[in-house]
């Protein structure tokens, strides 16, 4: 079958940078095996304490990773744009799944069967090349998450999230504000405040939901100042 007639699925493993190195048997299997898993705005595609079936990619939609403490305070700690993995953490162990994954508007992922990513993880040293570098980047999104809460005002986080830590490679995000809002644990009207401070900056332009990075260099140095006068949270910020 031609790559542009194959199903979304097969052309995404495809495309990943360590298949084509797998024998044709081990491919076949892997295109066999995944399977996808639907949802709509709003849903939890995967609960916390569900036993992890393997590991996610995100074929269309968005996604967060969110955790729930003890006293039930609610900490979006991660948002998933199409086209990445996440869960690895939770397929290299035999735990629980410890956080939910609620669907930011509609998506569809794609799971790698945790056989599978066993066999990938035992054989193949593309794919563990790979994970590395991947594993590298979630490491420093965590510190960049630990700083925004611990450190930065409102407009600082909102530029940090927007920053390419969490959106390598991508120019224009397709982002509304409520979803930057989660993300960035944040109201809708703080978000819009930000915002407009930033495309008043030349940081950003906004257009019809999207957002377009005018000056990537100019912005992570706007989220890193070391103070700012803050914008007002409103009575629904944080």
């Amino acid at each position: 079958m031609p790559f542009d007639l194959a199903p979304l699925p097969h052309r995404f493993l495809s495309g990943q940078p360590w298949f084509p190195g797998l024998t044709a048997e081990h491919q076949a299997r892997l295109l066999e095996h995944s399977f996808t898993l639907d949802g709509r705005k709003g849903e939890v595609l995967l609960g916390a304490g569900a036993p992890v079936q393997g590991w996610y990619a995100v074929l269309s939609g968005l996604v967060k990773l969110q955790s729930t403490s003890p006293e039930g305070r609610v900490s979006a700690f991660l948002g998933v744009p199409d086209g990445e993995w996440f869960g690895e953490g939770s397929a290299l162990k035999t735990e629980p799944r410890r956080y939910d994954v609620i669907a930011l508007r509609d998506t569809t992922l794609l799971c790698l069967p945790r056989a599978e990513f066993d066999e990938l993880l035992a054989g193949s040293l593309d794919f563990n090349h790979y994970l590395v570098a991947h594993l590298n980047r979630r490491l420093a999104q965590a510190m960049t998450i630990i700083e925004a809460g611990r450190l930065r005002a409102p407009e600082q986080r909102v530029a940090l999230y927007l920053s390419r830590v969490f959106w390598q490679g991508r120019r224009k995000l397709l982002l509304s504000q409520e979803e930057l809002g989660h993300l960035a644990g944040l109201s809708r009207q703080t978000v819009n405040r930000v915002l407009q401070t930033l495309e008043g900056l030349g940081l950003v332009s906004l257009e019809f939901g999207r957002v377009a990075l005018l000056d990537e260099q100019a912005l992570a140095a706007y989220a890193s100042r070391p103070t700012l006068n803050p914008i007002p949270a409103g009575p629904a910020g944080r």
